[in-house]
């Protein structure tokens, strides 16, 4: 546990720590009355409001469309499911920058929904629901649905025998056993949303604005640390009482349920009312996730002189984005694939590391650790990137020149799914065989090597391609540390979206193509190791 906690306090809770004094503390002292000033002043309750209810809003919204979802995936059998659900989890792994650029190309000014019906939904809150329930989609239907795959349907068939109907045996009997799964989808969407950062950023517009997003401006714009720093002690407290309440969800869901193999709970869809659910589900999916990253598509190959590669060639040319970039935009998939690599080496590094350590100990202690691997997850990561910037500037951790900066931010998000993934399959790990292996006279290092590792090596490979795909889209501090001549993709997306012209728009759905393109790769590859169990808790 001594290289995680050493490595979650250096490039975690330090920055953080770093950016509340800073904004707090005088020569004359601690300036705590600067909190309450703060939480007063109109505009931040309005910003603390808005990001509550759009919150609960998202979460309500993408439970009532996703849970269908769920039982769709979790008890029909139908062609091409598994490239289905390859489709309904891109957007979960996908850049919340590009998660925007998406319902811009939809919903936008010269969108698709201008163009055909002349109504135009960005800098609307309908903007950030829909695109926050496209982000989450997956969320419930892993979540809930993975469990109602192993759910014992006799249980609920026993119920109608006696005498219930269909609707009160679902609700007396498979309810009940869903609830922590649901409660636990829930928290995960709240907490998204309530952090949520690119989506606000780019089709909120200034009318809207989440703590994330007030806390990037008050900062990068403003240069107000004193409220910035107020807000990031908000936030922490607000997503740390939200891990709390989920780390509960989660030993619920654990609790004993009567749970059989998925391949015996599906079936073909069977009467009209199945079907037209089924129908409903794919419609859906149709409209709410692959029209958004069709039009994405689509944009970027429209270009003034008709469709063609123009805004992809374009990519070559440091000068096209109007002195956007000091090199090609084309550079940053080179950047970004580099960055990731070494941030997906060093999460597995950390990560695994913790989650073996999670295995073999109990206790508050243990339980305090596991929460403070999530916190980066929820808390802003604008304000770690800009800690980084005032903290890691002198020896013998001058890294504010370094290259090495980025992926150390990008691997601070990666961690967590690296842990949640290994953990579930670690602690499936039989102790016998640990201790077969010491008996016959293994060390420790040799007896992980040839027992634990062989178990989790399909686990393993599914953490790195998480932690691959979530640090390949981080936005929220890299585009305060990635240096002007060396940019990641999100940030150049973000930089090209942030000035007019049609060339720098049609540049920014060619690069906003190109990521999804890689994390959609990304993503079928887990596919295709991810066995039919879940082998994590994402």
């Amino acid at each position: 546990m001594a290289v995680p906690l050493a490595f979650f306090g250096l490039f975690f809770a330090y920055p953080v720590a770093a950016i509340v004094g800073r904004g707090l503390k005088t020569d004359e002292g601690w300036q705590f009355g600067r909190v309450g000033e703060v939480l007063t002043r109109p505009d931040i309750a309005d910003v603390l409001w808005f990001t509550t209810w759009q919150a609960l809003a998202s979460t309500v919204l993408t439970l009532l469309i996703a849970l269908p979802g769920a039982y769709v995936f979790a008890r029909f059998e139908f062609p091409g499911k598994q490239l289905l659900r390859a489709v309904v989890t891109v957007p979960f792994v996908l850049p919340t920058v590009v998660v925007g650029t998406a319902f811009l190309a939809l919903l936008g000014r010269g969108g698709l929904m201008d163009e055909t019906v002349g109504v135009r939904l960005d800098t609307t809150v309908w903007a950030i629901l829909l695109a926050h329930v496209f982000f989450n989609y997956a969320v419930v239907v892993r979540t809930v649905g993975g469990l109602w795959a192993q759910l014992d349907p006799r249980q609920e068939e026993a119920a109608r025998v006696l005498g219930a109907g269909r609707f009160a045996a679902w609700r007396r009997v498979t309810l009940p056993a869903l609830a922590p799964s649901v409660a636990a989808a829930s928290l995960m969407v709240f907490l998204f949303t309530f952090s949520s950062f690119g989506v606000v950023l780019i089709l909120g517009g200034p009318a809207y604005s989440t703590l994330e997003v007030e806390v990037y401006r008050q900062t990068a714009q403003l240069l107000d640390l004193p409220t910035a720093a107020v807000l990031t002690m908000v936030q922490f407290a607000a997503i740390g009482g939200i891990l709390a309440v989920h780390a509960r969800t989660v030993r619920r869901r654990e609790t004993a349920l009567r749970l059989v193999d998925p391949g015996r709970t599906t079936h073909r869809p069977r009467g009209w009312a199945q079907r037209t659910l089924l129908g409903a589900v794919l419609l859906t999916v149709a409209l709410l996730i692959v029209l958004p990253l069709g039009v994405l598509v689509e944009r970027s190959f429209d270009t003034p002189g008709g469709y063609g590669l123009g805004f992809y060639r374009a990519l070559q040319d440091a000068g096209a984005g109007g002195g956007t970039f000091l090199v090609a935009p084309l550079e940053a998939i080179w950047n970004s694939l580099q960055y990731a690599l070494a941030a997906t080496a060093i999460a597995l590094f950390i990560g695994g590391l913790a989650a073996a350590a999670l295995t073999r100990r109990a206790g508050r202690f243990v339980r305090g650790f596991d929460a403070l691997l999530m916190l980066p997850l929820g808390v802003s990561a604008v304000t770690v990137g800009f800690g980084f910037l005032i903290t890691l500037d002198e020896p013998p951790l001058d890294l504010r020149t370094s290259w090495i900066l980025v992926p150390l931010a990008q691997a601070l998000v990666g961690v967590p799914f690296v842990v949640r993934t290994m953990l579930p399959v670690l602690r499936a790990v039989d102790g016998r065989l640990r201790e077969a292996a010491a008996v016959l006279g293994a060390s420790p290092l040799r007896a992980w090597r040839e027992v634990d590792l062989p178990l989790v090596r399909r686990a393993l490979l599914i953490a790195a391609g998480f932690a691959f795909a979530v640090s390949l889209g981080e936005f929220g501090a890299t585009v305060f540390i990635a240096r002007a001549d060396r940019p990641t993709l999100p940030v150049a997306v973000a930089r090209l979206l942030g000035r007019a012209g049609e060339m720098n728009y049609g540049q920014a759905m060619a690069l906003s193509t190109i990521l999804m393109l890689v994390c959609a790769v990304s993503l079928l590859l887990l596919e295709r190791l991810r066995p039919d169990k879940t082998s994590g808790e994402f």
